[in-house]
């Protein structure tokens, strides 16, 4: 039994709130279970100087823990000059799942910065972040279709992502906190609505896991990324 009492293959209980921020051109408050993270869009009418003059966009993404989203407060890191090596895979990460749903020539030269704020952690923030974050970028999209500055939304898929692994020799799906702080071996999957795979990141905390493990964990990751991409579907419809 998992210490939340979920079978192995249920996720924690998901939400995805669009239209919390007032000032943002898209935004989705995301909840996997006790997990919350704050998803933002900000469209820039500029891009990177290597992007200038290419007649493509650019998709990135800012990733940042409020002090109190864990048990004990942590400094914020503006306050200590620098962000932590965490920090900055994580926010690529986000940066490169987003993209690869991206059509960059399809919104012109204009940046779009998607900020994840970790409201409360409790395992899977870096996965809650790209689902919310996706969400938050289409109804960017939808924004500059309503503005007239795009004919079609110029994207190819949708993208979620979600944590797995093998605790108490058992393969899960959606680890929380407690269970990822155990486990065995932790894997994140990220993959396209059409279940093709965008990046997987996977580590072995102790002893090696076998490949017919690891196909397990993929088994269950598409299971979850369907049910999430449903989600975002739903998610999206709503006014």
């Amino acid at each position: 039994m998992r210490p939340s009492g979920r079978r192995p293959d249920q996720l924690r209980d998901v939400s995805l709130e669009t239209g919390v921020s007032v000032h943002a051109e898209g935004s989705c408050f995301v909840k996997f279970g006790r997990t919350h993270v704050l998803c933002t869009a900000s469209l820039e009418n500029s891009v990177p100087p290597f992007l200038k003059g290419s007649g493509k966009g650019w998709v990135t993404a800012e990733y940042g823990m409020l002090p109190r989203a864990t048990g004990e407060r942590m400094r914020r890191e503006a306050a200590q000059g620098k962000q932590s090596g965490r920090t900055q895979e994580i926010q690529r990460l986000i940066g490169r799942a987003l993209r690869a749903v991206t059509d960059m020539k399809g919104f012109g030269e204009r940046q779009i910065v998607i900020d994840c704020d970790v409201i409360q952690a409790d395992g899977g923030t870096r996965t809650a972040a790209i689902t919310g974050g996706f969400v938050a970028l289409h109804k960017c999209f939808e924004l500059m279709k309503r503005d007239q500055l795009i004919k079609t939304l110029p994207l190819n898929d949708h993208v979620a992502a979600i944590s797995c692994g093998i605790h108490g020799g058992e393969c899960v799906l959606d680890l929380d906190y407690e269970e990822d702080s155990s486990a065995g071996t932790d894997a994140n999957f990220v993959m396209t609505g059409e279940g093709n795979i965008v990046e997987i990141q996977g580590t072995a905390e102790g002893e090696p896991f076998t490949e017919k493990a690891f196909l397990e964990l993929m088994s269950l990751a598409r299971g979850g990324i369907k049910q999430l991409v449903a989600m975002q579907r739903e998610a999206i419809s709503r006014k």
